[in-house]
């Protein structure tokens, strides 16, 4: 679809040229003009394809600036939420249109100011049930309910708090759900809270013929040193490397940083400022390898990944879907390596029942054992600890002993 015909307001047109639009994708063209008519929209899409401007850009030229809070976007992690943030606040910047982020992790109190003069707030669900809470926020004038990312916001538990949510917006707005799936939780959202939706479904963003799908079946103890190999000698791009606990995330960090190479690892369980430092980094190119967890992971918008590594096989196909969905875009050949130990088995067949995942065996190829330690938690400070005297009845003496 050409620009111009859009029928989106100079300023906008003159955002999109400067952010390098020159053509829309197919969630984009079919989404854009559905809800600049008002309707409900049900858009069933995988990450990258798009979403954040296909709701963003008919918003933006719908609300007014200045008028209070009128658009509520929640989002499942951290991450996405500044993401959508900064997406909308480039778009809208010669509208003066206001976009802020609201997350836990950080501190309230500037987050009640930003709320004052916010035309739109893109929120976590359990951050923004905290300003209800502290009546810090109202929705009273919400025009438009944007739900991002829902199947993996319920996934981890948040379908009450969005519910409770929803019952503080006004009955008469548009609402938007976004979800790469239709699971039982989005199928419930669908049906008892959007009005006659129009239902939208992209094609597969990332092409299968310019993505290679293969496997290793290796011994545990050969994982992390095959792993290594790859990096090193296989990887000539970004690389995301997938793993199933925070745990498991630090560990592989650390020791991965020990061979040398350039990693920072992402999860629930860092600082929003440290997961932010990691995206950075990576987008910068001074890191050239990202270890994460789904959850951590989910929504991230991060270009030119040529490698996606399963050092832990996800538990169902929809996982390994999206995970491999983040390379082999917009027309770019892509890997995705499962790296298969017997305790994953029982996983890797959850993957292969879906009949549409054809993934290859590979020859392990030759490669250098590295050591790959389990010990490496962080060593506590020296501590000065007091004991009593040994004695019954001795008045109490101090004795200090040093103990890691």
């Amino acid at each position: 679809m050409d620009l111009n015909n859009l029928k989106l307001n100079s300023n906008l047109i003159k955002a999109i040229k400067e952010m390098g639009y020159t053509e829309f994708t197919e969630i984009q063209n079919k989404c854009i003009p559905a809800i600049l008519e008002g309707k409900d929209i049900f858009g069933q899409s995988k990450t990258g394809s798009g979403k954040t401007a296909a709701f963003g850009l008919p918003i933006l030229q719908k609300i007014k600036p200045g008028e209070g809070l009128q658009v509520l976007i929640l989002t499942p992690t951290r991450e996405l939420c500044v993401q959508v943030t900064q997406v909308l606040n480039n778009f809208g910047k010669y509208s003066k249109i206001k976009a802020v982020s609201i997350y836990g992790g950080v501190g309230i109190e500037p987050q009640i100011r930003d709320i004052k003069k916010a035309d739109i707030v893109i929120g976590t669900p359990g951050r923004i049930q905290d300003h209800l809470g502290r009546k810090t926020i109202s929705f009273q004038n919400i025009k438009y309910l944007v739900l991002d990312e829902a199947d993996r916001m319920f996934d981890i538990g948040f379908i009450n708090v969005v519910e409770r949510i929803i019952a503080h917006t006004p009955k008469e707005k548009q609402t938007l759900l976004f979800s790469a799936t239709l699971s039982e939780s989005v199928n419930h959202i669908l049906k008892k809270h959007l009005k006659n939706p129009i239902i939208i479904k992209s094609s597969e963003y990332v092409e299968p013929e310019k993505l290679k799908q293969i496997y290793y079946s290796l011994e545990y103890y050969e994982k992390f040193s095959l792993l290594v190999h790859l990096l090193k000698k296989e990887t000539f791009g970004i690389a995301l490397v997938f793993c199933a606990t925070r745990r498991e995330v630090d560990l592989l960090t650390r020791n991965l940083r020990k061979q040398g190479i350039k990693v920072m690892g992402i999860h629930g369980g860092l600082t929003q400022n440290r997961r932010q430092q990691a995206l950075n980094q990576l987008k910068s190119e001074n890191i050239r390898v990202l270890v994460a967890t789904d959850v951590a992971a989910r929504g991230l918008d991060i270009p030119n990944i040529t490698h996606v590594y399963n050092y832990d096989v996800p538990k169902t196909s929809d996982e390994y879907i999206h995970r491999i969905g983040r390379t082999a875009r917009a027309g770019e050949m892509g890997e995705a390596i499962t790296l298969l130990i017997e305790k994953d088995y029982s996983n890797f067949d959850n993957v292969l029942s879906n009949r549409r995942i054809q993934i290859k065996k590979e020859e392990v190829p030759k490669f250098k054992k590295v050591y790959f330690e389990r010990n490496m938690e962080r060593r506590r400070p020296f501590q000065r600890v007091s004991f009593p005297g040994k004695k019954y009845g001795q008045r109490e003496e101090k004795r200090y002993h040093y103990r890691r």
